[in-house]
């Protein structure tokens, strides 16, 4: 039987916890030039006050979905990101499993690989899958690349996403279930949407502790995960609480935790930093980033992979794989 929170949940926000609130760093960006994205992601991951990555075995996690720019963490920011661990004496890697096409081929078509270079780091995939219980039953395969570090670092795009209506930084853990293991996942826990949610806390409460920058500084909107439209949120944010970017994030577009499936699963859980009142804000706040023309999805989309769909996932991978 699982607890409701395991310890390093708990613990990965320990000293905000003991002060009554959870830092959320959020601040103004407004373009990917480089200077401004590095400048911007040091001022949030200071202000973020994460605990020390020193020596750390730091696995960043990008959203590689698929060769299309704006449905990717944007390249100078998970750059940003990696410069700023390694300047603090961790250990580096950057992994993602996408949805379409393998982590290496996403991350040369849109730049990722380039970017990384100079830094001695490269995009590896998420591979040797590890069976994770589900509290509803099942395992899902997550990568031991993921389960073996000792912290990982969710770096997301803001996106819209027909499924569950926003992806932030946890959900885009999901991409630490290895290949056509996630399709599996929306096909056998995907006929309720509430279980797959559920499923979505389990993979989160499995793994290291969590911290996060999300990448807002252009955001996908109308749909998504991809095929949205561009929106420019301007902003970027970081945390040591993965949970805490994803709920100020939400305050930010200005949506409540019972619309989105799988904030509504961490409030169910009493998962830290699911709650806005326990977050506090070291730079800007909510309402100084708040935006409005934001659109996400008013119907659903169905989360299961019916068998065509399974299939079809299969057929796409096989060539992918025949094509490198």
């Amino acid at each position: 039987m699982m607890s409701a929170v395991p310890p390093h949940v708990v613990a990965s926000c320990a000293a905000a916890s003991d002060a009554g609130s959870i830092p959320v760093a959020l601040e103004r960006c407004s373009s990917y030039d480089r200077a401004a994205v590095q400048a911007a992601v040091i001022r949030v991951l200071e202000a973020a006050a994460w605990p020390s990555v020193r020596g750390r075995r730091v696995l960043v996690k990008p959203n590689l979905l698929r060769a299309a720019p704006l449905s990717c963490t944007h390249p100078e920011v998970t750059r940003a990101v990696c410069l700023w661990l390694l300047e603090q004496g961790a250990r580096v890697r950057v992994a993602d499993s996408p949805g379409f096409g393998t982590a290496r081929g996403v991350a040369r078509h849109i730049g990722l690989d380039e970017a990384l270079a100079p830094l001695g780091v490269r995009v590896e995939p998420m591979n040797r899958a590890r069976p994770v219980p589900l509290r509803a039953g099942g395992t899902w395969g997550v990568s031991r690349l993921a389960l073996e570090s000792d912290v990982l670092v969710s770096a997301p795009r803001v996106k819209a996403h027909a499924q569950m209506r926003l992806t932030l930084s946890v959900k885009n853990l999901f991409g630490c279930v290895c290949g056509l293991r996630k399709a599996v996942a929306h096909t056998v826990q995907g006929e309720r949407l509430e279980t797959f949610a559920d499923a979505l806390a389990d993979l989160y409460e499995a793994l290291p502790p969590v911290h996060a920058v999300a990448d807002g500084v252009t955001a996908m909107h109308v749909t998504g995960p991809s095929g949205g439209e561009p929106f420019p949120l301007g902003c970027l944010g970081a945390s040591a609480s993965a949970v805490g970017l994803d709920t100020a994030l939400g305050v930010v577009l200005g949506v409540r935790p019972e619309a989105i499936p799988l904030w509504a699963a961490l409030l169910r859980r009493g998962v830290p930093g699911a709650l806005p009142e326990t977050l506090r804000y070291p730079l800007l706040s909510p309402d100084a980033v708040a935006t409005t023309g934001f659109r996400m999805p008013e119907e659903l989309a169905d989360v299961s992979f019916r068998p065509r769909r399974l299939l079809a996932s299969l057929g796409r991978r096989v060539w992918a794989s025949l094509r490198r």
